[in-house]
């Protein structure tokens, strides 16, 4: 297959997800269609290879998650996740649920390394399905090591619909404070249009003139190879993920001044890094074959199933706790099932289908953003590779 027919296929079908995502008012998410997509695809007709061929291999998707983790980073601040402790309690809570609810009831059901390989994946992204399905491999436990990438690239079919559904809810019950007057826009770092004159404490004298955007992704990818140096730094010590390392320099980095607020959309590189990011995404559906599906179909929805309900019980409980909407509290903990960047495409397609207004936007995004992305982070970014580093041991 050519590149560029490779590249408008893959393309497409973001294209068809963002189209679907408008025409049903984020009812049906737009990363729920093109994971749809891409799985009929690689079932008929797309080569394994077609997100290669088009030009973005895995290299490059490694370096766009570095820019796009670090710029992140970058949208939060220190103050804002001490605001966010309710946030991280409930995602804590969530993962909890997950943990509780397999190893007791899914213990039942299934074999005790199956509900092991299951939980890291189910609660995090790739690396730690990646962590699980290595350590499978490595035990001789060729389905198992399937399944850890399977559930990891099937889970967000229970996510997207989910969050879109809750976080509706909250968003017509916060929109309806919001023209009440009972509602006002948080003072928050996230996503702001209006920032402060001088961001960039470190570069005070500098004339905007050069602040150009390569010296934007200068200072960007900077950070991220301090990120991924620490990491390496650590490695004989501990084990630290230079993702986690890449949010966390993120927000240190616009903390003190030597980045910018949403730098990777300064620079008008955030919309090409999250076409990356999501066709890198959708490329871990070519090992769902048919035949694996079919094998391992059975485990699969009653892992995932299990993992949701055991999330919206213990998300409730901690959510009546902390005076948080069960419906927030829910699609916090439901972060765990994709993180970023869908947690973020996900909210801001509800929020922009619940009204058109720019007032009410920045209103409801105060409100509804920072909790789904600092939800993902704790999950997916953290704790999922905490847990496949601990779990991989008893395979």
């Amino acid at each position: 297959m050519a590149q560029m027919l490779a590249l408008v296929i893959v393309v497409a079908v973001l294209f068809i997800g963002d189209l679907v995502s408008v025409r049903t008012k984020a009812w049906i998410p737009s990363v729920f269609v093109c994971a749809v997509l891409f799985l009929l695809g690689y079932w008929t007709f797309f080569p394994t290879d077609i997100v290669a061929t088009a030009g973005i291999p895995p290299v490059v998707a490694s370096m766009m998650i570095y820019l796009l983790i670090t710029n992140m980073g970058t949208l939060l601040s220190l103050q804002q996740l001490k605001e966010q402790w309710k946030t991280i309690l409930i995602s804590l809570a969530g993962i909890l649920g997950i943990v509780v609810v397999l190893f007791t009831i899914g213990a039942l059901i299934f074999d005790f390394k199956t509900v092991l390989v299951a939980i890291p994946p189910l609660v995090g992204g790739i690396v730690s399905a990646l962590i699980m399905s290595e350590g499978a491999a490595d035990a001789g436990l060729a389905t198992l090591s399937v399944f850890a990438i399977v559930i990891y690239a099937m889970q967000g079919f229970a996510g997207y619909p989910l969050t879109s559904i809750v976080l509706n809810k909250e968003g017509k019950r916060l929109l309806a404070k919001y023209r009440k007057g009972e509602l006002a826009v948080e003072n928050s770092s996230t996503l702001s249009d209006t920032e402060p004159k001088q961001e960039l404490k470190l570069f005070r004298k500098l004339p905007e003139k050069y602040n150009t955007d390569y010296f934007k992704f200068f200072r960007l990818a900077i950070v991220g190879y301090l990120a991924y140096l620490t990491s390496t730094w650590l490695e004989p010590i501990v084990s630290v993920s230079p993702y986690v390392l890449c949010l966390l320099f993120g927000i240190i980095g616009a903390s003190v001044g030597f980045l910018e607020r949403q730098v990777l959309q300064k620079a008008n590189g955030f919309g090409i890094a999250i076409l990356v990011l999501m066709l890198f995404v959708f490329d871990g559906l070519k090992v769902a074959t048919p035949s694996m599906m079919m094998e391992i179909l059975y485990p699969l929805i009653v892992c995932i199933v299990l993992g949701v309900i055991g999330m919206y019980i213990f998300s409730f409980i901690i959510g009546k706790v902390l005076g948080v909407s069960k419906e927030l509290a829910f699609a916090v903990s439901l972060t765990a099932l994709y993180g970023f960047p869908a947690d973020y495409i996900i909210t801001n397609e509800v929020i922009n289908s619940l009204t058109e207004d720019e007032k009410e936007r920045e209103a409801l995004t105060s409100h509804m953003l920072p909790p789904m992305l600092v939800g993902g982070f704790i999950s997916v970014t953290i704790v999922s590779v905490i847990l496949a580093g601990f779990f991989v041991g008893f395979l």
